[in-house]
């Protein structure tokens, strides 16, 4: 194996995978384009172990349907106390009042007693997508599925219940498919209708915006504007967000208290959409029910802005922090001459010069890092609350991003964060000495493409543990 094919195989590992694992860059060094191209053409893989995981719509009404009992035990025990208050005569006032921390651990005590299913449903998802990435041969296919997830975030902090199902029904199925489908997908799912507030939209002329007095909530009209298809400033103003959002009006879910067996599911409520035709961005939609949206979002898929906002993004968060324009220009040309087929994009850049070009220079986001890590070292099963504990202390928690537009992609947000990952680099290093050669990584693992400097450090490291932290914390293995 030549060096410069061993560096080829490397960086397509690390650009475009989930980063080499051992004999990954001997299996394609021959041709690592063609490696990359390949995985494109394989299936999507079924994750097999998230058979027993529960949909969004069954996990979103086991979370309330528990909130619902706790709530009842413990207005059970606040009766229980009320009436056991009630039969104390006048003389036990003292009595009385120690009865406060008996009151207080009586209630926690009928809370306790039903558990928060949201926990270990979110910690379940977790793993299974974790592994995932792990047990990937190049890992391509799993960072197109981060890369969307993250493009149609939605936060656990707000739907903890619905964040890691929200992945597999609606990102999952169409990475490798056509925008367009994936964008319906995204947008119409309870997840998303949840995080951006528009079950509880409502047309100021709809039935219940009548009755009601309630109005408009303008985030998901926004959002899918700014964020998911056109770009920011780009071709509508805020009139459309406005007629965009009505049109959207009654996109919601059933409430599990009325229908405990397709609770959390998506449905269109007429009582909440605001009648009549809409115009956004100078088109006039005239639909009825749920139809009227998803009109508008098939536009949006198919406009030549979306094609541009998608192919920056795609070549931002797998090439460079500052795309080169030639590269986003020919993957938008191919979103566009496809119909918006997010695999011939993909393939495009794969076969671009562009992509190639260069020694790798993007930092590594702190979860590609520590997958990166553990690949390295061997294994194949992680601890999900340890992973997902880890993943806060970096600054990006399992999907958890700060706000709509999902989690940065440049070095600049990242790179403040060094020292922490000096932390976790210490802690992994400490855990597995005895299990990875740092030495063996290099050569098995690596190919031995990594700099004389960074072997020499690691030569001369005082321990295995030290060899390698210092080994995860090179340049070799933070850059892509």
């Amino acid at each position: 194996m030549s060096v410069s094919e061993t560096v080829e195989a490397a960086l397509a590992l690390n650009r475009f995978g989930m980063g080499p694992r051992r004999g990954s860059i001997a299996a394609i060094q021959s041709d690592p384009r063609g490696a990359l191209l390949a995985e494109l053409e394989r299936p999507t893989a079924e994750l097999q172990a998230a058979a027993t995981l529960p949909s969004s719509a069954k996990a979103y009404r086991m979370v309330i349907d528990a909130n619902a009992k706790r709530q009842a035990k413990i207005i059970v025990a606040k009766r229980a106390q009320d009436e056991a208050k009630k039969q104390e005569t006048a003389a036990a006032t003292m009595m009385t009042e120690d009865a406060g921390p008996s009151f207080d651990m009586a209630t926690k005590a009928a809370a306790d007693a039903v558990p928060d299913p949201g926990r270990p449903i979110y910690l379940n998802e977790a793993q299974v997508r974790i592994e995932a990435a792990l047990a990937a041969d190049i890992g391509l296919t799993e960072r197109l599925v981060w890369f969307w997830s993250n493009h149609f975030c939605i936060s656990a902090d707000k739907i903890r219940s619905m964040s890691g199902a929200y992945e597999r029904e609606a990102i999952r199925p169409h990475v490798l498919g056509r925008f367009v489908d994936l964008l319906l997908a995204a947008e119409g799912h309870p997840a998303m209708l949840f995080y951006l507030d528009n079950i509880g939209s409502m047309g100021a002329n709809s039935i219940a915006g009548i009755n009601r007095n309630r109005g408009l909530n303008e985030n998901l009209a926004r959002e899918a504007l700014e964020l998911h298809t056109l770009g920011v400033r780009t071709g509508y103003n805020q009139d459309d967000v406005v007629s965009f959002a009505k049109v959207l009006t009654g996109w919601t879910l059933l409430p599990p208290a009325d229908n405990p067996e397709h609770g959390g599911e998506f449905s269109f409520n007429p009582r909440l959409h605001e009648p009549g035709a809409q115009t956004v961005r100078g088109k006039v939609y005239d639909q009825e029910n749920a139809e009227q949206g998803r009109a508008v979002l098939r536009d949006l898929a198919a406009n030549p802005a979306t094609a541009t906002h998608v192919a920056t993004k795609l070549a931002r968060y797998f090439v460079a922090d500052i795309p080169p324009p030639a590269l986003v220009e020919r993957m938008a040309k191919a979103f566009l001459d496809s119909g918006g087929d997010l695999k011939e994009v993909a393939k495009v850049m794969i076969s671009s010069p562009e992509s190639w070009s260069g020694s790798p220079t993007k930092l590594k986001r702190p979860s590609e890092w520590v997958v990166g890590m553990v690949r390295a070292a061997g294994f194949t099963r992680v601890d999900p609350k340890r992973f997902t504990d880890g993943q806060v202390l970096l600054g990006e928690p399992l999907w958890r991003p700060p706000s709509p537009k999902g989690f940065p992609d440049d070095e600049a947000s990242w790179v403040d964060g060094m020292g922490r990952r000096l932390d976790i680099a210490n802690v992994v290093a400490e855990r597995i000495a005895d299990k990875a050669d740092p030495r063996e990584i290099i050569e098995a693992v690596l190919g031995g493409a990594v700099s004389p400097e960074v072997r020499e450090a690691v030569g001369r490291a005082e321990s295995r543990q030290q060899a390698l932290a210092l080994l995860f914390m090179s340049a070799d293995f933070q850059r892509r």
